[in-house]
């Protein structure tokens, strides 16, 4: 699933030592590889390759500009929530026509900033956000030459993806998209404007599920929606199948894109509906890990900790998710080399442990309760899987600099986002 393994008891990130990282840039750091975002990409289009599919990466899951540059040339395309990710997009050269657009409180400034770039869908969320799509639409119609922008209805076809209630989306009691009872009248009232082409439907799920069920139950449930809208007259030319598949935060956990093709490429098969997929932790998790050094070790009554230089602010999903890292030192002897990444992994010797920060919070941990061999100062920690959700969710909480990025291609890396600086803190408050 991914390009970090060991050899002769050393951590490498496709063909570097992550100590020679650790060595030039510091920690903590994140470290990604740039072989396995493409390697998974390319898995996605191949399982989808019988059908006419746009994959739409998910820039929220990890957004670095460079990462996003070589996607796109790639082919990939993007699924964008902000503004800011727009920009991100387009400054890293991606086709504007392959951005879809989802989230439910788009400003007019971020509106018309797509509109003028000429995106491909705006997944919309609500009857009022289409009302106002329609009427800027309509004031930017010169600027944006007479085009007529696309947009996906997006449908909550209430099924339960069964991962955190937190990255839970497609159900009817959240706030995300209009329930399938009343799509019809949507389109019904409002796909004769002349201002925006509503010709597709989007559905989302949610992030991180671990069985093909829920696309295939969802994607059954729209399907007669999508033939009584056609048979009204309306044009339905795609499906916009959003939510992220889950990623193997432990071993051989989750289905692979195959897998879900197998369920999902059947019931669109002739159905003259072109897919579109948002994947991003799929893609980016196990291309990334967080790399961390071993500041103090202490007891606390029975609890043993580990104490190390990344905190909430550098990795926040154990604390806000409750979310499970495979952790392990990036040095071991031989009978500590890891063969699986899951919670039972517990070498002879090894005792229990929290991984916990430096940050003022009791919030503030990595993994409890987790099985590691004897840890000293100075010694390098590896958190998989935290390519997705990582830094992109960091912040500058306690006053800390945010890590830097580091990009692996083969036998070399480079640093893609530097480390914050004291000064980079209070730059903006002069």
């Amino acid at each position: 699933m991914d390009h970090f393994d060991y050899r002769n008891g050393k951590l490498f990130a496709e063909d570097v030592d992550v100590e020679r990282i650790a060595e030039e840039v510091g920690t903590p750091a994140y470290i990604y590889s740039k072989t396995t975002f493409i390697e998974h990409l390319q898995k996605i289009r191949k399982a989808y390759s019988e059908i006419d599919t746009t994959i739409c990466y998910s820039v929220k899951a990890c957004g670095n500009i460079n990462i996003l540059r070589f996607l796109a040339e790639q082919g990939s395309g993007f699924d964008i929530v902000s503004g800011g990710e727009l920009y991100r997009v387009l400054r890293a050269d991606g086709d504007p026509a392959k951005i879809v657009y989802a989230g439910v409180g788009k400003t007019d400034k971020e509106i018309i900033e797509a509109l003028d770039a000429g995106i491909g869908y705006f997944n919309i969320e609500s009857e009022a956000e289409l009302e106002n799509l329609i009427r800027l639409s309509e004031q930017q119609h010169k600027a944006i030459q007479g085009r007529r922008p696309k947009a996906a209805l997006r449908v909550n076809p209430d099924i339960d993806y069964k991962t955190h209630a937190f990255t839970t989306t497609g159900v009817k009691e959240t706030k995300f998209g209009v329930d399938i009872e009343r799509a019809e009248k949507v389109f019904a009232d409002y796909a004769d404007n002349v201002a925006v082409d509503i010709c597709a439907i989007h559905i989302h799920l949610g992030s991180g599920g671990k069985t093909i069920d829920p696309y295939v139950n969802a994607a059954k449930r729209i399907m007669p929606l999508i033939d009584r809208l056609r048979s009204k007259g309306h044009t339905i030319e795609a499906l916009d199948l959003g939510g992220g598949y889950g990623a193997d935060y432990e071993s051989a956990t989750v289905p692979s894109a195959a897998d879900y093709a197998a369920g999902i490429v059947p019931l669109l098969k002739n159905k003259n509906l072109k897919l579109i997929l948002e994947p991003g932790k799929s893609i980016s998790a196990n291309a990334g890990i967080l790399l961390t050094r071993v500041l103090y070790t202490k007891r606390g009554g029975a609890k043993e900790f580990v104490i190390v230089d990344a905190g909430m602010n550098d990795l926040i999903r154990p604390s806000l998710y409750d979310a499970f890292h495979f952790i392990w030192p990036t040095r071991v002897e031989d009978g500590f080399i890891p063969t699986q990444r899951n919670k039972d992994l517990q070498p002879d010797g090894a005792r229990a442990v929290d991984i916990v920060g430096p940050i003022c919070e009791g919030a503030d941990f990595l993994a409890k309760d987790r099985f590691l061999p004897g840890m000293q100062r100075g010694d390098l920690l590896g958190v998989f899987t935290a390519g997705a959700y990582g830094f992109t969710m960091s912040s500058n909480y306690n006053a800390r600099c945010r890590a830097p990025e580091v990009l692996v291609d083969g036998h070399t890396f480079s640093v893609i986002r530097k480390r914050e600086t004291y000064e980079d803190l209070t730059a903006l408050e002069s």
